[in-house]
């Protein structure tokens, strides 16, 4: 049977078809969705981790235990399970690992655009890429194949064009996979330094290996169109290129892109005249091509930063601005803001009339950084908000500590918000931190976390109750407040800053997309009232907007939060009489 998947759908599928047993990720933008598609399937066991190198020392452990196993992630994630993936490396596998790694050329949706094929050099470990939702599944079976072949993890790299495009793939049955047998082998598993080093040397084989393997096997194949002029080629770049291209160039489409192959490279060059490297991000193939002694042309005629398309490929290489390949017109822009009714954005526009430095953080709220509230100083990582005020503060002394905070959402906070919270309790920093709790992990699209109460798949479990949680590692003040609440929300943070020992302040309202959230009648504006002032667009709410000097507010979007009352000094926004 056939069907159209999304590439990430495609992956979970290839999971499905390979008999894994155990699936364990962190939701990350543009992966997310290669673990939501599998916790479909009831034959693997699927679940949210509370970050990402949890999630892949869970595919460890399951590795272990036998079964095939996988994790998926973002690239940044992939940072934070760099520690379990360089040492499990070492290991190798019993049932065979596969990490999925979602990369986000563009930066639509991260912090920033590094290349995850620098971590398989690195870390040592094999990378296949996909370049269609068809090889999404079918390279998702074969990493097992060479993961159990090759006793080591695999890492399958999509980026987002692939990630999220849609194509058709060819549904197969699930190969039913059974455990392993446990044998207890500490010079394999156990990474002491006596069993670690020659291991070292068992690691350098294991890629020499690969490489020949990559010499011949069926993902890396030349696609000779008798061409004077050649390219090589992987991922959704290939894509651009056939149809920037067309059959004018002969191609060498590389499906692993580590370790790379040599003769076939060579072999291609002497197949044409003149050989370009189209390449995102890093010069990672064109490298190899000249330690290898390949002449190619790279990066000194493609960008190093930002997505490719069709129609960059066909302006640099052919010098024709094709406007066939998109749109005439363009598209205006739209940048992101916090939904109406958003419990951020009470918060945000306190600490901004507060005039305190703001440590940010990532997630939704991280929008608090944009106009008209500004109200956000630093983004590093997940987690940094709270570690980087701590050291704020120890730098700034008394000035910094009362005019000075740190943002974190719940599920954030989990994932790596808990041992910076530890470290302000243990050195006696006078910090505020404030975790912005609404009820789900709202960026990459309301996945549940260990603060909801509720598994992957919908079913009750143990939830972490925050508060509980904060006076656990040595926090003594600690509030709640209702962000929609402005007067509350200031005199609480007037009142932590003021204290002369370390808080948290949880800022509670659930995310008002959650479908359990009951939206309020929309407000209005009395026209003969407004004067104008634009006091009420200090918030940054879409729903408000200026017409002819006069506000108004957009009834389709306005959710009721009241936020906007507070605001207006003419009394010129009024709330709707409800009929009892």
């Amino acid at each position: 049977m056939k069907k159209l998947l999304l590439g990430n759908e495609a992956v979970a599928r290839g999971l499905y078809e390979a008999g894994v047993r155990v699936v364990s990720s962190y939701p990350g933008t543009p992966s997310t969705e290669i673990t939501e598609a599998a916790a479909k399937y009831d034959e693997m066991y699927c679940e949210w981790a509370p970050n990402e190198k949890v999630a892949m020392e869970v595919a460890a452990g399951a590795s272990f235990g036998g079964a095939r196993s996988f994790c998926a992630m973002k690239h940044v994630g992939l940072n934070v399970a760099a520690d379990p993936l360089f040492t499990m490396s070492y290991i190798g596998v019993t049932g065979g690992i596969v990490i999925g790694v979602a990369d986000d050329p563009g930066m639509h949706s991260s912090q920033n655009e590094q290349d995850s094929r620098n971590y398989a050099i690195a870390a040592k470990v094999p990378m296949l890429e996909p370049s269609d939702s068809q090889e999404c599944c079918s390279f998702t079976k074969l990493a097992y194949t060479l993961s159990e072949t090759f006793d080591t993890p695999v890492i399958l790299r999509l980026t987002t064009r692939i990630a999220h495009s849609c194509s058709i793939v060819d549904l197969q049955e699930r190969e039913e996979v059974p455990l392993r047998p446990y044998e207890k082998n500490q010079a394999k598993n156990v990474m002491l330094p006596a069993f670690a080093r020659p291991k070292h040397d068992m690691v350098e084989a294991r890629t020499q290996k690969l490489m020949e393997w990559a010499e011949t096997c069926e993902i890396n194949r030349i696609e000779d169109n008798n061409s004077k002029i050649g390219v090589i080629v992987s991922g959704a770049v290939y894509q651009y290129a056939q149809e920037a291209l067309g059959d004018n160039v002969s191609y060498l489409k590389l499906g692993m892109v580590h370790p790379l192959p040599v003769d076939l490279i060579k072999t291609f060059s002497g197949m044409v005249e003149t050989l370009y490297v189209i390449e995102e991000l890093d010069p990672v193939i064109e490298n190899h091509c000249h330690t290898i002694g390949v002449k190619v042309i790279g990066k000194e005629k493609f960008p190093l930063c930002g997505e490719f398309s069709q129609k960059l490929i066909a302006k640099l290489m052919n010098g024709q601005d094709d406007s066939s390949m998109a749109l005439e017109e363009p598209i205006p822009v739209r940048p992101p803001v916090m939904c109406c009714g958003c419990p951020h954005r009470g918060i945000f526009y306190a600490l901004k009339k507060e005039n305190v430095f703001v440590s940010g953080d990532i997630g939704c709220y991280t929008l608090g950084a944009s106009a008209p509230l500004g109200a956000m100083d630093t983004c590093v990582c997940m987690g940094g908000s709270i570690s980087g005020l701590h050291g704020y503060n120890k730098a700034r002394g008394a000035e910094g500590e009362k005019k000075a905070v740190a943002v974190i959402g719940d599920s954030t906070f989990i994932h790596s918000g808990i041992t910076g919270l530890i470290d302000i309790a243990y050195n006696k920093s006078n910090s505020v931190v404030i975790i912005l709790d609404n009820s789900i992990t709202g960026m990459t699209g309301h996945q549940e976390n260990p603060t909801t109460g509720k598994t992957i798949r919908g079913d009750a479990t143990a939830a972490v109750d925050l508060e509980a949680l904060c006076h656990a590692v040595g926090i003594h003040r600690v509030r709640v407040i209702d962000p929609y609440d402005l007067k509350e929300t200031r005199a609480a943070i007037r009142e932590e800053l003021a204290a002369e020992e370390p808080s948290v302040i949880i800022s509670r309202r659930p995310c008002v997309l959650l479908k359990y959230v009951k939206l309020e009648p929309s407000f209005f504006v009395e026209p003969e009232r407004c004067v104008g002032c634009t006091a009420c667009m200090g918030i940054g709410c879409p729903a408000i907007s200026m017409r002819d000097g006069k506000a108004e507010i957009d009834r389709n979007q306005c959710v009721g939060c009241g936020l906007c009352l507070d605001l207006c000094g003419p009394k010129a926004i009024q709330k709707p009489e409800v009929e009892a």
